[in-house]
């Protein structure tokens, strides 16, 4: 399989991981979406990336399954049996969508399963699986449910119809909209700051409680975020934000796995 179907760069902290089927609008299939998820375990086990920016090549994000794709006899189905379709889910490190155009499907549940979104003027999204005789694939209903609330939520996956970036953004499934010719460079901004001036143990954990204090009561949530102050305060990354801050100097958070450290982690 060739590493080509996703490329990958790296620079200031930022990996930006790009599907690279431009010729068919990045439409997923199988050997795509396992080069996509070892991009993902590359970008968690490198030291120099702190910050993980999903883009696609050419003119559209990711319009789903590529339905006119015939998989061969030594290529990997779509979903993929190979690498855990949770992959996403389980990365420490924060990830951005860049969505630079057409976003539906499989693509959506991508650009969902980012921690934030960023896209362009115009950029048409839809959930489209009713529409094919499927299901809430890809833990789309789960994602959208916590992203935007359950009514609009359903609306999006029972109607499956199709919206552009500026409703996008009202329903809050995008954080923001820029034109074409600025995505990447607002999006790498914004990387390279969290990349350069947050704490990569900070920002794990954060994405942790995310993603585990949802099922929670108030008081549970609270409890839990009592014990994980305890555990920060026990680490490096504290004392580091505290001495540039009185020193005025660049911060200089270790990466993760090296500075402050969870029991959460251990999981």
């Amino acid at each position: 399989m060739s590493d080509d179907l996703c490329t990958y760069d790296v620079a200031d902290g930022v990996a930006v991981l790009s599907f690279n089927r431009p010729e068919s609008m990045n439409g997923m299939t199988g050997n795509m979406e396992v080069a996509y998820f070892e991009r993902l375990l590359q970008a968690q086990e490198d030291r120099q990336v702190r910050v993980i920016v999903v883009t696609g090549k050419g003119r559209a994000f990711c319009p789903g399954a590529d339905l006119a794709h015939r998989p061969g006899p030594d290529d990997h189905p779509l979903p993929n049996e190979t690498i855990a379709r949770t992959t996403p889910l389980d990365i420490a490190k924060p990830m951005i969508a860049a969505i630079n155009g057409a976003c539906a499907g499989a693509g959506l549940a991508y650009a969902l399963q980012c921690d934030l979104r960023f896209t362009v003027a115009g950029a048409k999204f839809t959930t489209a699986f009713a529409r094919r005789g499927l299901i809430a694939e890809y833990g789309v209903a789960w994602l959208l449910n916590q992203i935007v609330g359950r009514a609009v939520a359903a609306d999006l996956l029972l109607s499956a119809r199709v919206l552009r970036s500026d409703e996008a953004e009202e329903l809050g499934l995008v954080n923001r909209v820029v034109a074409s010719d600025e995505l990447m460079d607002t999006v790498m901004t914004y990387a390279t700051n969290l990349a350069v001036n947050v704490s990569p143990a900070s920002m794990a954990t954060i994405k942790h409680q995310l993603n585990t204090e949802v099922d929670m009561t108030a008081h549970e949530a609270l409890a839990n975020a009592e014990e994980l102050m305890t555990e920060s305060h026990a680490g490096s990354d504290v004392g580091e934000g505290i001495a540039s801050f009185l020193e005025r100097r660049p911060v200089a958070f270790p990466s993760l796995g090296e500075g402050t450290t969870f029991g959460w982690m251990d999981d």
